[in-house]
């Protein structure tokens, strides 16, 4: 029998006091990514394994109706010694449930590699435990590879657990154990150049993900904080009902996000699913479109 403590643990952060508002210290992330030696990962690689279209305006209040694509996408870091998957792709059938009954593009060789990369990996993490960032690392054929190196909060094996977002992403208690399941407080050293960032709201388990690369570059991942970077610049928040999300705490993210975005000018700000993003961050060199598979 596996070790559930995690389950008490998920119950305990998610019972804690509301008492302060969403506020990270920027100078404090940066010098947790110095914490752990080493060094820093050389380069992201980013990758479409499907996509979504729906009208802007859903992504944030006020935008035009006019349709654009919502970009599913995994990250790979590349480190000298190996790489670090951010997000896990997902299978035909959990993305056919996004389409509420409309057949939307897919590519499956893309996310066959996602696969292959996540079995390299030297470990896996993911923002929130929604089908279109966890899939990959649930519904596998390779479980019993992946499992171990993924990285899962103690929140987010919770809602596996007790609340998943689709049924079939479901899994015992026992299944959730056999992730490297943790917990932390604000933000926490994953690796040389990566922390882990505490952000709650869009999922109970949502957090965001800071990188720095060995030559400067900085990277914030912010999952599904923000579907499309307009909502970051306008602060304005999702138009999208079937969507259960703690708002006060998501504008608190934004607030901070748009700060960031006005005086932070190295920081590459990645929106959750913004295809426009991805396309400019790949002419931008800030992405390499295609995933290293060595080792």
């Amino acid at each position: 029998m596996h070790d559930v403590t995690f389950i008490a643990v998920a119950e305990a952060a998610m019972a804690r006091p509301k008492g302060r508002r969403w506020k990270p210290d920027l100078a404090a992330i940066r010098a947790a990514a110095r914490m752990i030696p080493g060094p820093r990962p050389l380069r992201v690689n980013a990758v479409k394994v499907a996509e979504s279209h729906r009208p802007k305006s859903v992504a944030y209040e006020g935008g035009p109706d006019t349709t654009t694509v919502f970009a599913r996408t995994a990250y790979q870091i590349v480190y000298r010694d190996g790489h670090v998957m951010l997000e896990a792709g997902m299978d035909q059938e959990i993305h056919a449930t996004f389409g509420k009954g409309t057949e939307e593009p897919y590519y499956e060789d893309e996310n066959a590699r996602v696969q292959e990369a996540l079995r390299r990996s030297i470990f896996n993490v993911v923002t929130h435990e929604h089908g279109d960032h966890i899939a990959g690392v649930v519904r596998t054929a390779f479980f019993d590879e992946i499992a171990p190196k993924t990285l899962l909060t103690a929140v987010q094996a919770w809602a596996l657990v007790v609340q998943p977002q689709r049924p079939q992403l479901g899994i015992s208690a026992e299944t959730a154990a056999r992730y490297r399941v943790f917990d932390y407080e604000d933000y926490l050293p994953l690796a040389a150049g990566m922390v882990v960032i505490k952000a709650a709201g869009h999922t109970p388990g949502s957090q965001m993900v800071y990188v720095e690369t060995e030559a400067g570059t900085e990277y914030l991942f912010i999952g599904d904080c923000a579907w499309h970077m307009d909502g970051i610049i306008k602060c304005k928040q999702k138009n999208a009902p079937w969507i259960d999300e703690d708002r006060e705490s998501i504008m608190d993210q934004l607030q901070w996000l748009n700060g960031i975005h006005g005086s932070e000018p190295n920081i590459a700000i990645v929106a959750g699913h913004d295809d426009d993003q991805l396309a400019e961050y790949r002419a931008a060199a800030l992405f390499g479109s295609e995933l290293e598979l060595q080792g």
